[in-house]
């Protein structure tokens, strides 16, 4: 049981196939489960028959089909006889049980396995209860943010080696006073109990067996509507910083600011992406000549990276008016037709671009191109190294170029700066690459001031926030202090806090406070950490709590107005003052999911009059507007009509209908654009409209339609 932890293009994919035809002559293993992201099943499968004889199996299809795929031997039909079983996370999520059951792999590979980092996620669960006797963990990044991360993945691999997660942090967090981490500890031990599971080479150990390598950063100014957009995101960020400084942001308050960002990056591409009306795009100006003068050697192949499919787009247009051949890999693309562009990239010379979003930056063999261009940066320096080893990798015989294009005097070009610090925490944990055996945590508030800070540059360049480049910290009040206090010493404990400062009440102010399971020694704590301007304080249960609440919405119980709310877990239903915008929002919410429903609807009608492709716009437009409706629900996208970001609605879907996140997929899908809709066949038209009709009944069902 094994890491294999080569830096990427290094060769995992054939070691680990050599490992198993090893096994199988000297231990006699007769199945081996692969996992891996989707999009790399196909890369899989060409690489066991370029290294080997032995059959691999691709399981595909529904859920009843793929269980009766697992089933080993003559019986199992097409997958009787494999020897490798190839499935996808997203397969194992839902299959884990069945697959130990009815295949009962001897020996389970979890490429990319940094999809396992989150200990806390339904993935990393449902893949750590797959049994079996070997085990390879394939990653190049094992540490991408936290040494959690590495906790997790060796997890899979054998618990014991660092026990339970509580002596882990003990062993390897420093603690403050409070018991709240602030930085790590014993760096090098932790690098040594990794020894006896880490296989680990990097590219400097092997660059006389790889080409040279050139990096070069070209700066773009935006123009004067894109920066006026840009700017609109960044005041806005700029007050929830200000915000921060003063006070915990709430979780409303941090999805808004993770929103906002996002914004500001997909804006220093192009305003295209939020607004299909507005096709600036000075990057573009800028790839032309660069493109003219790569592309002028005949040998040269180019990958072309952006986080955004909507950018890609823009250079697929450019490509079509020069002529240049491409191959197009997004994850709206089918697998199969995937697979089919990255062997067109590969074997056909007049395919000279490959667009790509970070659905193509892992695990693709993609030696053919010696360029790559990232029109956009990732927030992690391991995707960014991603992107480029599909080209810098072993068998690469040419020089690899790689050009960034960064938008000037922007979030890009001070993301570059943020992007060197989290590498040197994996080089440490991963490689033992330096002496120092300890390393400051950033955490808390104060560090995600100081990181907006950074990303936002100079306070010359916030002159025109309402906050003002001089304006002073202004000190919170004793009762904000006193809630901070509290979030710090009780985190998720604490559900409510509120404050009486008016009449009717006591002369003095007074505080109520709600905590999920107070002790005595809890309410001796609340009590010394009172202000003096304060006179009582009154501590309570959740029951207690909720009880209160019940009686007053049913008319036994009057509660007195004047109250101030300083804190309330998104755990508890919401107060009085929250009831009435919630009623509005979801109002707001079911109109929007109607006019969605109504264009889906329209959609079906279409394609039973004889016209299913002409009728996928609309299916589109239909389920964009159901995800429209469901954020808005659910308290995201109410101040702006952002499109809706799909992994989070995934997620929101899993707990809205568990076990099914088929609508973003399907959105996904059908974002490629219209000529990528024009180009379905009838028949993948009319699959794709019964999906979308079934999905959107689905969702209004979960959402208490009936």
């Amino acid at each position: 049981r094994a890491l294999l932890a080569d830096e990427m293009g290094l060769g995992k994919t054939v070691q680990a196939i050599a490992a198993c035809a090893l096994l199988r002559e000297r231990r006699g293993v007769e199945r081996v489960l692969v996992v891996s992201p989707a999009s790399l099943k196909a890369e899989w499968e060409e690489q066991i028959a370029r290294f080997t004889d032995l059959r691999a199996h691709l399981v595909l299809g529904p859920r009843a089909s793929r269980l009766r795929q697992y089933s080993a031997g003559p019986a199992a039909g097409a997958s009787g006889g494999a020897f490798f079983y190839l499935a996808n996370y997203e397969q194992i999520l839902v299959d884990g049980e069945e697959v130990v059951r009815r295949l009962a792999p001897d020996v389970i590979i979890l490429d990319e396995a940094q999809r396992i980092k989150n200990w806390q996620s339904k993935t990393a669960q449902a893949v750590k209860r797959l049994a079996s006797p070997y085990a390879f963990v394939l990653t190049g990044t094992p540490v991408e943010n936290r040494i959690d991360e590495i906790y997790s993945i060796v997890q899979f691999l054998d618990p014991a080696i660092f026990g339970p997660l509580f002596r882990f942090n003990r062993d390897f967090y420093q603690l403050d006073e409070r018991g709240r981490p602030a930085g790590y500890k014993n760096l090098q031990a932790l690098h040594r109990r990794l020894g006896p599971v880490l296989l680990r080479r990097r590219k400097a150990e092997v660059e006389g067996q790889l080409p040279e390598r050139t990096v070069n950063h070209f700066f773009v100014p935006m123009e004067e509507e894109q920066f006026a957009r840009y700017d609109e995101y960044e005041r806005k960020v700029a007050r929830l910083a200000e915000e921060a400084r003063r006070r915990p942001l709430s979780p409303e308050e941090l999805d808004r600011l993770q929103r906002w960002l996002s914004c500001m990056r997909m804006l220093c591409d192009t305003p295209y992406i939020l607004d299909s009306d507005c096709r600036l795009c000075p990057k573009l100006e800028e790839l032309d000549p660069i493109l003219d003068e790569v592309l002028a050697d005949p040998g040269t192949k180019v990958l072309v990276f952006s986080e955004w499919q909507r950018m890609l787009e823009l250079v697929r247009e450019r490509a079509r008016e020069r002529g240049v051949g491409f191959a197009w890999h997004t994850g709206a693309v089918p697998q199969v037709k995937r697979r089919a562009e990255i062997h067109r990239f590969k074997d056909d010379p007049l395919c000279r671009l490959f667009l790509s979003t970070d659905s193509g930056g892992v695990g693709l063999n993609l030696q053919a191109a010696n360029v790559v261009i990232n029109l956009d940066l990732p927030w992690n320096p391991a995707r960014l190294e991603q992107r480029i080893a599909r080209a810098w990798r072993k068998h690469q015989t040419r020089p690899v170029q790689v050009i960034n294009l960064v938008t000037e005097d922007s979030i890009e070009q001070r993301m570059l700066t943020l992007l060197a610090g989290k590498q040197a925490l994996a080089d440490q944990v991963v490689d033992g690459a330096t002496d120092f055996d300890t390393m400051p945590l950033p955490s808390g508030r104060r560090a995600l001031v100081e990181r907006l800070e950074a990303l936002l540059g100079s306070p010359a360049r916030r002159a025109t926030s309402p906050a003002g480049p001089e304006a002073p910290e202004r000190p919170a009040a004793p009762a904000e202090r006193l809630r901070d206090d509290l979030l710090q010493l009780w985190g998720e404990r604490l559900l409510h806090l509120e404050i009486r400062e008016e009449p009717p009440g006591p002369a003095t102010p007074a505080i109520l406070a709600v905590l999920d399971r107070p002790t005595e020694a809890d309410r001796q704590e609340i009590t010394a950490r009172m202000p003096a301007t304060v006179g009582t304080v009154e501590v309570v249960d959740r029951a207690t709590f909720a009880a209160i609440e019940r009686l007053a919405a049913a008319g036994f119980l009057q509660l007195a107005h004047g109250g101030r709310p300083l804190h309330r877990s998104p755990t508890l239903a919401p107060g009085r003052a929250d009831d009435e915008e919630r009623r509005v929002r979801q109002a707001r919410a079911r109109e929007i999911f109607l006019q969605g429903e109504r264009r889906v609807r329209m959609a079906a009608v279409l394609a039973g009059g004889g016209f299913p492709v002409e009728s996928l716009p609309h299916l589109r437009d239909g389920l964009e507007q159901v995800l429209r409706g469901m954020a808005h629900g659910a308290g995201r996208g109410v101040d702006e009509p952002e499109v809706v970001d799909l992994p989070w609605a995934e997620e929101h879907l899993r707990s809205l209908c568990p076990g099914d996140g088929a609508l973003p997929a399907l959105v996904a899908q059908l974002r490629g654009g219209g000529e990528a809709l024009l180009a379905a066949g009838e028949a993948e038209a009319r699959e794709w409209i019964g999906r979308g009709e079934a999905l959107t009944r689905q969702i209004g069902e979960a959402l208490g339609r009936g």
